[in-house]
């Protein structure tokens, strides 16, 4: 933030004084002036599901307040699949912790669709533009696959498909969120 200068002897409308006296813009409120620690143990899973998957809560508008941002993990045990799904107008960006998840589309720019798979390890990240449908899978048998995710929504909009063809899926349309 910018130094706030108010003449000396003067008053800002715009501006209030904190208890400790700092001056701050009046449409700051006292919940978005600190920083929020959530631990691991503060995370929540009451968030829209996609079935082979588990997604936890961290940072959203239901935790800290925020309004235009949403992050959590999300957790496939070895050896399973998820269900096909998509994200609404979020763009999703994701950091892999552990395991060797695989990230499933479907490319239709070219003359016929293909599945397409893309394979990481911890340290990648993927980014999931809008609206397209993918599912997550975890082919080890010993080890779960757990992700970071962002989104650009506060809350995690979660469409489930029955495919990862683009048919059912309506832009523009409200999503199932939680």
């Amino acid at each position: 933030m910018s130094a706030i200068h108010v003449p000396a002897g003067g008053s800002d409308p715009g501006l209030v004084r904190t208890p400790s006296g700092v001056l701050l813009p009046a449409d700051i409120d006292a919940f978005h002036r600190r920083l929020h620690h959530v631990a691991p143990s503060g995370l929540i899973g009451q968030t829209t599901q996609t079935s082979g998957m588990r997604r936890l809560e961290a940072i959203s508008g239901k935790t800290v307040g925020a309004a235009k941002l949403w992050m959590g993990q999300t957790h496939v045990p070895g050896s399973t699949n998820s269900g096909n799904h998509h994200h609404g107008a979020s763009e999703t960006a994701i950091y892999v912790v552990s395991g060797a998840p695989v990230f499933v589309f479907l490319d239709v720019d070219g003359d016929e669709p293909v599945e397409t798979r893309v394979q990481t390890a911890p340290g990648d990240y993927v980014f999931v533009p809008p609206f397209v449908p993918h599912r997550e899978e975890n082919p080890d048998p010993d080890v779960e696959a757990v992700v970071v995710i962002a989104r650009t929504t506060q809350e995690a909009i979660v469409v489930n498909l029955a495919g990862l063809d683009w048919s059912a899926v309506r832009i523009g349309q409200p999503a199932d969120t939680a």
